[in-house]
């Protein structure tokens, strides 16, 4: 405003105080009309005003979450069960089969050596027979290795099979034939060092796929794998074993079912609502089962003690079983997962939540002291 807008009546455009306001429009003289007090009056009926506590009044209902049109978020992986379940549980069985194969052979148990290095190369071959088939044709296998990308669970899991495989088939071939042992023990160390990555190698892949049930569980997944493969293994060894050889094995299994039980347990209580496709449907009725196979197996054979030794097979068998339902159960619970939108959505929207509400680190840092 510049001198020449100051008049003899006041500064000209300035706009006129409250006062200047018919007392009508300013609640009137008996302060029913719709001016300014009745205007407190309202927001103390409608909210209880901002020392109420209630605020203001919404005039549409939150929107919750009830579906994506009807259509999943994500989509579920077109992997069928028979091969990629199957592909979990087998590489588990051999890579945790040639762990107890080496230890075996260390420990002078040859029959029991022998027995594992063959099951070792006859699963790894059927789980790779089951991801070529998965692939649709053993070329696709071959692309895989033309390049090697240490960040792909695909890539390195498809080099470790590739490494892990001739390993150990060069072990079973000389614990067969009693040829060049010493050739047949480097290979049997191989193989025993790779069998770990083999057997566990998978979770990794799952988990780093969106499928909530999987991915959630990133951090407990590898371990639960690595549990079952071990129980597979621990099950071959009491199936084919002679009893007397078997103390390793027995044992293996009661740590295998101890740890499957806890994982399994630390993983639903990360996932949240979304273990409800661990406890529902057809993965749940395929955990509990292996629950309560691995359980079985685990204590049959601690109480079989080298000596019963049908109870010592079926005790094998049982894990044997449990293995397997512990891979086809986290991979029904993973589909179930995917096919929902709401265990997609509802998570992202709970972290979202909570990283609004959770100050950064950096800002606290920032605060005057």
């Amino acid at each position: 405003m510049t001198g020449s807008d100051v008049t003899r009546q006041g500064p000209e455009g300035e706009r006129p105080g409250r006062e200047a306001a018919p007392e009508i429009l300013r609640g009137g003289p008996d302060g029913a009309g719709p001016g300014r007090g009745a205007g407190r009056r309202g927001r103390r009926r409608g909210g209880e005003g901002r020392h109420g506590g209630r605020g203001e009044q919404l005039m549409a209902p939150s929107a919750e979450f009830a579906s994506y049109y009807g259509r999943p978020v994500i989509k579920a992986p077109a992997w069928r069960a028979r091969d990629i379940a199957g592909y979990f549980f087998l590489g588990g069985l051999a890579g945790a089969g040639s762990v107890l194969a080496a230890g075996a052979h260390a420990t002078g148990r040859t029959t029991t050596a022998t027995a594992m290095k063959i099951s070792s190369l006859a699963a790894v071959s059927l789980s790779t027979a089951a991801l070529v088939n998965d692939l649709g044709r053993p070329g696709r296998f071959g692309n895989m290795l033309r390049v090697i990308k240490p960040t792909s669970p695909m890539s390195v899991g498809s080099w470790l099979l590739a490494a892990y495989g001739p390993a150990a088939g060069a072990a079973a071939a000389c614990a067969v034939t009693g040829r060049l042992p010493r050739a047949g023990a480097a290979a049997t160390g191989a193989a025993a060092l790779l069998g770990p990555a083999v057997a566990t190698y998978t979770a990794v892949l799952a988990a780093d796929t969106a499928v909530p049930a999987w991915h959630g569980a990133h951090r407990e997944l590898p371990y639960l794998f690595a549990a079952s493969a071990t129980a597979a293994a621990s099950g071959m060894a009491l199936v084919l074993g002679p009893v007397r050889e078997t103390a390793p094995a027995r044992c293996a299994a009661v740590l295998a079912a101890v740890a499957d039980s806890a994982v399994h347990k630390a993983a639903e209580e990360r996932l949240g609502m979304v273990a409800e496709t661990y406890r529902t449907g057809r993965a749940g009725k395929l955990l509990r089962a292996a629950r309560a196979l691995t359980a079985l197996g685990a204590a049959g054979g601690a109480l079989s003690g080298g000596r019963a030794r049908p109870l010592a097979a079926a005790s094998g068998l049982a894990l044997l079983a449990g293995s397997a339902c512990t891979r086809f159960g986290i991979f029904a619970a993973g589909i179930a997962s995917a096919e929902d939108p709401k265990y997609t959505v509802v998570p992202q929207r709970a972290a979202k939540e909570a990283r609004r509400t959770t100050p950064a680190p950096h800002a606290e840092r920032t605060q005057p002291t």
